[in-house]
């Protein structure tokens, strides 16, 4: 059974015939979301639609999820999967992003970032690679160089903590790694320094998000972030994601308000959770919720699994440090080049870069 797009499918019909290998034409595409078999003579012989098919295809691992994961979960996407064909992965910038390669920045001058990372940290290549194409210079800055003085803080202007799985997360959710900093006096004070600084600033993805949301005594701004913990599913969760980017004050999502794009996501404990029941709405009324897992409506959601970890309301990223500090759950350094979005719909991308890249290269305009 061989796909290939209409406009070679004759040639290629004439290609197995040059071997004497009969081609036969026996599937159309069509809009209905429905599978449809017709006998030689036109009269339909089977028909479901996709959803249920797809449900059934999934049905011997659904029983294993109840036994094995979260009920509540494996039930809604199990439930869900009747419905698939209406969830649809697209690109909705609220901004035109084909010309990010060519923003007005000096290029005489590269900024210093410092791309942070400690034991067990593996995304800090594609952190680096996004800031170097943004117009950045980047440091590999391992922790031991902090503590040794071999690296400083107050020589970089931002500060990039990257993903992966610090000390295990043995301890918690980047909470090994936010010790590293909280329980040395010498580091402490280096990081409320450089927070204090209104020339510089800092992002946090995954790993790197959970241990500087373990920071927030140390962050301006920073007393009603959320700490991170088990996915609801009770399943480490790596899926491809939908979400909207909030109206914050971030630095780093300026003009980008309103888009709804794909995202990936990749970790197990990235479900919020808040010291007090009204820390949301406090960080909402001061603009500090920058990113929503959204629906099939385009709608922030709790629904598994279009919100993969079960956080309040949708809310996977939060700014603090008036928009200086970003902090996020979803992981922009793996989707910010055109390649390395994997939905179809991707080969629609305009250029090298995706949205994401603004993420970046906001950064680097607002250093100037």
């Amino acid at each position: 059974l061989i796909q290939v797009k209409n406009e070679v499918k004759n040639e290629l019909i004439a290609d197995f015939a040059s071997f004497g290998i009969q081609v036969s034409n026996c599937v159309a595409f069509n809009d209905s979301k429905t599978f449809r078999i017709y006998d030689k003579a036109a009269a339909k012989l089977y028909e479901k639609p996709l959803g249920k098919l797809y449900q059934a295809y999934n049905e011997h691992s659904y029983h294993l999820k109840m036994l094995r994961d979260n009920v509540q979960t494996s039930q809604a996407e199990f439930d869900q999967m009747s419905n698939y064909a209406d969830f649809q992965l697209s690109l909705q910038p609220s901004f035109d992003y084909s010309k990010l390669s060519q923003i007005n920045i000096s290029t005489a001058i590269k900024p210093k970032v410092a791309i942070l990372r400690e034991q067990g940290v593996n995304g800090q290549y594609e952190m680096a690679a996004a800031f170097s194409l943004a117009g950045f210079d980047c440091y590999d800055v391992h922790m031991s160089d902090l503590i040794t003085g071999r690296f400083k803080l107050k020589d970089f202007k931002g500060l990039a903590a990257s993903g992966g799985f610090s000390y295990g997360d043995v301890l918690g959710a980047g909470a090994g790694w936010a010790s590293t900093i909280l329980f040395n006096k010498q580091l402490k004070q280096q990081f409320t320094a450089f927070f204090a600084r209104t020339d510089s600033f800092a992002l946090g993805v995954c790993n790197g998000c959970q241990m500087l949301s373990r920071l927030k005594e140390l962050i301006p701004q920073g007393e009603y972030l959320p700490s991170f913990t088990d996915n609801l599913s009770e399943q480490y969760e790596s899926r491809m994601t939908m979400v909207k980017v909030a109206d914050s004050d971030s630095i780093f999502l300026q003009d980008m308000q309103g888009s709804l794009l794909p995202l990936v996501v990749a970790h197990a404990q990235g479900r919020t959770k808040f010291e007090n029941a009204e820390d949301l709405a406090k960080l909402s009324s001061k603009r500090q919720v920058a990113l929503h897992f959204t629906d099939t409506n385009s709608k922030p959601t709790v629904a598994y699994p279009f919100n993969p970890n079960g956080s309040l309301e949708g809310a996977t990223a939060f700014t603090a440090n008036f928009g200086r500090l970003l902090i996020m759950m979803p992981h922009i350094e793996r989707n910010f080049l055109a390649s390395q979005y994997s939905f179809t719909k991707a080969r629609t991308i305009e250029g090298d870069y995706t949205p994401w890249f603004r993420v970046f290269t906001n950064a680097r305009q607002w250093i100037g």
